[in-house]
């Protein structure tokens, strides 16, 4: 019978098998990257709001509480965003005529709220309640970074699932006692009395680890 193929159409299969299957590997590798990277994370992400906002200067500089302003974060599963009143109750006296203020200013003459752009955003299908995790030990700092060195309020974390799991599955080295949850710049403890305080801490908030990667925990 006549050869109907090249003798060397084996090996060109065997190349283009072979190449394709990398493709197919490079291209996993690829979306596994761009999955975490902070293009679709977010992380680092500055968004424009209606006023230049410094947690820099109302942190460090004026030595302001988070729960000033954000006055659900130990009550409610949604930390809140400061009113129009909040910001009055400093700036009818201070900075009253600055340019930058203006949209406060006129949010109060209108009565129409600011309306702050979200920094921290997670998806619609996961659970996210600041008061069990501020009142269980999980400082501020944990999740959204030194706010004291942030001129304009950028997300500090990736906020994936992964990073999620990591602090869900070990949450002891995270932890701090009451009276820490919202300082900043705590220096880290060694790794032996991280994880001697972490266990005392674990039994102080009673954290039961073994129910806090279940899907139900994030996903309800």
């Amino acid at each position: 019978m006549p050869q109907i193929f090249h003798r060397r159409t084996d090996g060109l299969v065997r190349i283009l098998l072979a190449s394709g299957g990398l493709a197919i590997v490079a291209l996993a590798v690829v979306a596994y990257f761009i999955d975490r990277s902070p293009y679709l994370t977010g992380q680092g992400a500055v968004p424009e709001q209606p006023v230049p906002f410094s947690h820099q200067h109302h942190v460090a500089g004026l030595g302001i509480d988070c729960r000033y302003c954000h006055t659900g974060v130990e009550k409610s599963p949604f930390a809140g965003l400061p009113d129009t009143h909040t910001c009055m109750s400093c700036h009818s006296q201070l900075w009253t005529n600055a340019q930058m203020l203006a949209p406060v200013r006129d949010s109060l003459e209108r009565d129409i709220p600011l309306r702050w752009i979200r920094v921290h955003k997670l998806a619609d299908f996961v659970y996210f309640n600041h008061r069990v995790h501020v009142t269980n030990g999980i400082g501020c700092e944990s999740c959204h970074g030194r706010v004291d060195r942030m001129p304009l309020m950028r997300q500090a974390a990736p906020l994936t699932m992964q990073w999620c799991l990591d602090c869900h599955r070990n949450p002891g080295p995270s932890l701090r006692p009451p009276g820490q949850i919202t300082a900043m710049g705590i220096e880290p403890a060694s790794e032996a009395r991280a994880a001697t305080s972490g266990h005392t801490l674990l039994k102080q908030y009673a954290i039961h680890t073994n129910r806090l990667t279940e899907c139900i925990t994030c996903h309800r």
